[in-house]
């Protein structure tokens, strides 16, 4: 059963989370997953071999609720091409089941560091603000979807929503920055949707996990990580005007790397 610390830890992490989500434009999962590892181990809910599975299906849930708020934002303002989103979304399906059951598959220290991996190779592109240049058109049909089953299937992999990679896929196909980031928010859906289901189903049938998982999902943590990033993204969204952004992504970008580094020291360092 849940202590009311952990309860209250889960939703400062929320908090967290969501406002850097609003304030830098880029999704929480890079933060939560290292974060709720941590957490996870240090309050002893299962077993060591689960640990970080299962805070790659909680951080891909709470995915869900970010992305139906981001995606009605974009929709709002006329920036998704929902004619791409509705190519991509049947590879982005696939990719995503794809991807969580290879990830419940590959024991937790491979799969820490290949997040970590990935942890650097964003904060790389975050601190140096690389941007691929425009150099074609958009592929048709069963281009862009076969390009959805490789996004779905890394993001699932590692718990994102999809935005450092549709973002400058899209923009390397000549699609506006403004619509780059609009239709990415709304192909995090289905990415998180996927992702979740996936993360439910392969965990369905493990042993030792806590009163109150669906699967790899561990519910209390969810309703706290939700309550506090969707109070916390429109706060961080105002700040983002005001404040030195670059120079806060890069701050935040060393920040991702020593979070990555701690858990996977903690994985290894583990009897």
């Amino acid at each position: 059963m849940i202590v009311l610390p952990w309860l209250f830890g889960y939703l400062a992490l929320g908090t967290f989370a969501g406002f850097l989500a609003g304030m830098l434009g880029i999704g929480g999962g890079l933060v939560l997953v290292p974060t709720l590892a941590m957490m996870f181990s240090a309050q002893g809910l299962l077993p060591a071999s689960d640990v970080l599975h299962m805070a790659l299906g909680t951080s891909m849930a709470s995915i869900i609720f970010t992305a139906l708020a981001s995606l009605r934002a974009h929709h709002s303002h006329g920036a998704v091409l929902w004619k791409v989103v509705g190519a991509i979304t049947p590879g982005i399906l696939m990719g995503t089941l794809a991807g969580t059951l290879l990830a419940s598959r590959v024991p937790s220290r491979p799969l820490a560091v290949f997040f970590t991996a990935f942890v650097c190779f964003v904060a790389l592109q975050m601190a140096t603000n690389l941007k691929p240049k425009p150099a074609r058109q958009l592929p048709g049909p069963w281009g862009v979807g076969g390009v959805g089953v490789g996004i779905g299937a890394l993001s699932s992999l590692v718990a994102i929503g999809g935005g450092a990679l549709t973002v400058p896929f899209l923009t390397w196909c000549n699609v506006r920055v403004q619509q780059a980031i609009g239709t990415s928010a709304a192909v995090g859906l289905p990415i998180a949707i996927g992702g979740t289901a996936g993360y439910i189903f392969n965990g369905w049938a493990a042993d030792g996990l806590p009163p109150g998982s669906l699967g790899y999902v561990y519910v209390p943590a969810l309703a706290a990580l939700v309550i506090g990033s969707m109070a916390t993204a429109p706060y961080g969204a105002r700040l983002a005007h005001r404040l030195p952004v670059a120079t806060l992504k890069r701050i935040f970008a060393g920040l991702l790397v020593i979070l990555a580094g701690k858990m996977l020291w903690n994985l290894f360092s583990a009897p």
